[in-house]
């Protein structure tokens, strides 16, 4: 079975500084990855490439088999126009630090947005669907409030169902808790243990340790634009190889 991401050397640089130095991964479909690492590591670089928010300098991606900004003719790569590539970031679904809901728009309107405008879904079966994501993210009370009247943590919970209402085969999540209040990040969490639970593949960049124990298939640790250490999350996080894992974890744990 062909992975749903493989990632063969690609780079990643702003003018001088060299984001990404080299990462290549395979993710297998209904794995759970866990990206771990300091701040400025390249994690949520890697993410936008993956979801093409970023192009590659070097290097190639593939999503289902696709190989992402390109279509391949005979020998010949060509670059995809704006609306192909669109078309191919349909296959993911992002969940930023930063919620980014519409802030006229109520709950429902804010989750049926996409469907309704991109993938030209009838009004009133996107509506339906809306409201059954929002009971599975526990807020189908909530389907006429607007974000403002909403906590952090349920504003992220409608910013999983509004991803999640495009059908995507992948989920990316960039460190999705990281601006919620430390009360309001279990229930986030428990969303995305009730996904990685369904089957749903996932990349998280996470520093929730114990998340990464609990839910990942695998934990990867970046540094410096650079996968340093990969590998099942009992191996990584408990018995790191390599020095600069194990002074992470130790500085994150303290």
């Amino acid at each position: 079975m062909n992975p749903i991401v493989r990632a063969v050397d690609v780079r990643k640089s702003f003018g001088e500084f060299q984001a990404l130095k080299g990462i290549t991964l395979d993710v297998e479909t209904g794995e759970v990855l866990c990206v771990i690492g300091p701040s400025g590591s390249g994690k949520s670089t890697f993410l936008r490439c993956i979801n093409q928010l970023e192009a590659i300098s070097d290097g190639a991606l593939w999503v289902n088999g696709e190989l992402l900004g390109f279509r391949q003719s005979g020998n010949k790569l060509h670059e995809l126009s704006e609306k192909q590539i669109a078309r191919q970031r349909l296959a993911t679904g992002m969940v930023f630090q930063r919620f980014n809901l519409f802030p006229h728009m109520t709950v429902l309107e804010n989750v049926i947005e996409g469907p309704v405008q991109v993938l030209r879904r009838a009004r009133n079966e996107a509506c339906d669907e809306a409201r059954a994501l929002l009971e599975r993210v526990g807020l189908g009370h909530k389907c006429d409030a607007y974000p403002v009247e909403l906590s952090g943590g349920q504003q992220q919970r409608v910013a999983i169902a509004r991803a999640l209402a495009m059908h995507p085969e992948l989920m990316l999540f960039d460190e999705p808790t990281s601006a919620l209040d430390p009360e309001l990040v279990g229930e986030v969490l428990a969303v995305m243990r009730d996904l990685a639970k369904s089957g749903m593949t996932m990349i998280v960049v996470t520093h929730e340790l114990g998340f990464a124990r609990e839910v990942a298939n695998r934990v990867v640790f970046m540094d410096q634009g650079q996968i340093v250490e990969a590998g099942p999350p009992e191996q990584v996080l408990s018995q790191p190889r390599q020095r600069r894992t194990q002074d992470f974890i130790s500085a994150v744990l303290a």
